[in-house]
């Protein structure tokens, strides 16, 4: 068998809309698996987010912060840390605004503020609580993603401001992801497959959100899940049913990968 991978986003792809790994794609990871095919996540949360899900899936390679911090194997292969800079600037506009920002490394997220409804509803969405408060955090430590909490319309300034220097990719109706500029799921992938001699026709990649537009695009064969919306249904080769429909589990079949 030639060799091949396959890269699964986390929410909305290998888990449900109850945040629920279906006994279906755990049953389709592990074939995938038998099979010779390599398997990894692509997703924008933070690697000790899913620790839990790595472990019950083995597998032990990812793309995550959307791209900015890569491991193969377990085997770290690729950083993109945000500017310390850049972050100074982000804090004080923000602050002036109201709004306040979480920080993300590999091993922890910490707020810069005590408490925040948008934040509680946020995270609480990930099923993940308020983050501790540590408003140096980002002086510290490399950041690889920040969450700016503040909703849709108010976001515009934000991303005029920080156009040279970040890119924004909203997640929920009181947050966004900010990743240095350029950074993507699909900018990892490259960095993963052109270390390790993937070809791109034997890249295979799953996805829901708009964060995965670009990954979709990106590899030989990108699909989305039937609960994705259709602007992300126009980016993908295949589409497969809803997540909670087995849509992982089908559209594996339908590429003949089980």
């Amino acid at each position: 068998m030639k060799k091949k991978i396959v890269f699964f986003d986390i929410d909305g792809t290998l888990l449900d809309h109850e945040k629920n790994l279906p006994d279906s794609t755990r049953k389709a990871v592990k074939t995938l698996q038998q099979n010779g095919v390599f398997v990894a996540i692509a997703t924008g949360r933070a690697p000790f987010m899913f620790k839990y899900l790595r472990e019950e899936l083995d597998i032990d390679s990812y793309v995550s912060f959307n791209g900015q911090y890569v491991v193969f194997e377990n085997k770290v292969i690729f950083q993109n840390p945000m500017n310390t800079e850049k972050l100074e600037d982000l804090l004080g506009i923000a602050t002036k605004d109201g709004y306040p920002l979480v920080y993300l490394n590999e091993e922890t997220m910490k707020a810069n503020i005590e408490h925040h409804p948008f934040i509680e509803e946020s995270m609480g969405s990930l099923k993940f609580i308020h983050p501790e408060v540590d408003e140096d955090f980002y002086r510290k430590k490399d950041i690889f993603q920040s969450l700016l909490f503040c909703k849709a319309e108010d976001e515009a300034k934000y991303i005029e401001e920080f156009k040279e220097d970040f890119h924004f990719i909203r997640w929920h109706p009181y947050s966004t992801d900010i990743i240095p500029k350029g950074g993507s799921k699909a900018e990892g992938i490259k960095q993963m497959i052109s270390k390790l001699g993937f070809k791109l026709e034997d890249v295979y990649a799953f996805g829901d959100g708009l964060n995965d537009i670009e990954m979709l695009n990106a590899v030989g064969t990108g699909v989305a899940m039937g609960n994705a919306p259709d602007i992300v249904k126009q980016s993908a080769d295949v589409i497969t049913e809803d997540v909670g429909e087995d849509g992982l589990y089908k559209g594996l079949k339908s590429l003949n990968l089980i």
